[in-house]
């Protein structure tokens, strides 16, 4: 069934397939299912409008992340012809420089699949080499220059996306299908795993691990000022919170239910709904960038849709809905400035594709 067709139901069968939904939970899942919880509506409903940044160069083929810190910002380009990562002096986007070089020397990157900011230097994240990155400021702070880089271990499967725990752990997701998230040390080796997949499809989670793994591929983000990890599905609508000084674990899902897939050749097929891309835990909330467009509508309108979400959800650090914001833009990446009360973001389908927008109480 497509997901299309799941957020028709009314609320009463949907109140009925979450009910089916914990009593169908076997006992592994348990500990899971006093934490699971739906959510359909939002209180509060916002319409924005975005600012589109005039850049004065061409860079991008597909920007994918943006993330400030002071008087610099930088932005991620997913599919980048020379160059992966781009900085900017902020909040005028003059560009400085770009880093991350495209190529196969040991020196270069192979793709990039995320980066993260931590004191003053920039972490990546390379799935193709699985190697994690880092780059510290030039003294001119104009550019950013290769200081080490990490082999990831082994049993780490396929890395897609990473966040930072503290100066000497990050965590990223578990591709293997045994559990959800990975610790690992600073110098790449693994020191535990953690959760599992919250699923009520016991036939893959027995038989089809890494395929459910891809289909539950997450974004995820954490915020060491309050100790919340927040992760959410690419596919389907689920928002997993992880309270890691409290050791409390939430799963809201919402009304697309979690990824629907099929099996093929033993990959993970998306048949449902593009979910989310994009998730940051500010010091009170969690922001996400949701699509909800239907894989059968993508395929029906082939280059007509425009990629990307058109909305941003926001729950609390509880993982409860607080307010759905309804974008005049398609979006994939976002950075939230709580201060200035600003949503910076990229838009893939412009050639101007930095977007301004000022959150409305």
């Amino acid at each position: 069934m497509f997901l299309e067709d799941i957020a028709l139901k009314s609320d009463i069968k949907y109140l009925f397939f979450f009910f089916f939904f914990l009593i169908s939970c076997s006992k592994k899942h348990k500990e899971y299912a006093d934490n699971v919880f739906a959510y359909s509506e939002f209180p509060q409903e916002k319409e924005l409008k975005g600012e589109v940044i005039e850049l004065d160069t061409a860079l991008f083929r597909y920007p994918f992340r943006i993330r400030i810190e002071g008087d610099k910002a930088i932005v991620m380009d997913l599919h980048g012809l020379d160059h992966y990562g781009h900085l900017f002096q902020y909040p005028g986007f003059q560009y400085l420089s770009s880093f991350g070089k495209r190529g196969d020397s040991p020196t270069e990157m192979l793709s990039m699949e995320n980066f993260r900011l931590q004191n003053y230097g920039v972490w990546t994240l390379d799935a193709n080499k699985s190697e994690l990155t880092r780059l510290d400021f030039s003294s001119s702070g104009d550019s950013l220059l290769r200081d080490e880089a990490v082999t990831l271990d082994e049993d780490i499967l396929r890395p897609l996306d990473f966040a930072i725990y503290n100066d000497t752990t990050f965590i990223i997701p578990d591709y293997s299908g045994e559990n959800r998230l990975c610790r690992v040390n600073c110098n790449g080796k693994l020191i535990d795993k953690m959760g599992i997949i919250p699923t009520i499809d016991e036939k893959a989670l027995k038989n089809a691990r890494p395929a459910l793994a891809q289909a539950w591929r997450s974004f995820l983000d954490y915020n060491p000022n309050n100790g919340i990890l927040a992760t959410v599905t690419q596919l389907g609508e689920v928002v997993e919170v992880y309270n890691l000084k409290d050791n409390i674990h939430v799963i809201r899902i919402g009304e697309h239910g979690e990824p629907e897939f099929k099996i093929s050749d033993g990959y993970g097929i998306p048949t449902g709904i593009m979910g989310f891309s994009d998730v940051q835990v500010t010091d009170s909330a969690i922001y996400a960038v949701f699509h909800g467009t239907s894989f059968k509508e993508i395929a029906r309108q082939s280059g007509r849709l425009s990629d990307g979400g058109k909305y941003i959800y926001v729950f609390s650090l509880k993982g409860e809905p607080l307010c759905k914001y309804v974008l005049d833009h398609y979006i994939y990446g976002i950075w939230v400035d709580e201060a200035t009360k600003t949503i910076m973001a990229t838009d893939v389908n412009s050639d101007q594709p930095i977007l301004k927008f000022a959150l409305v109480e």
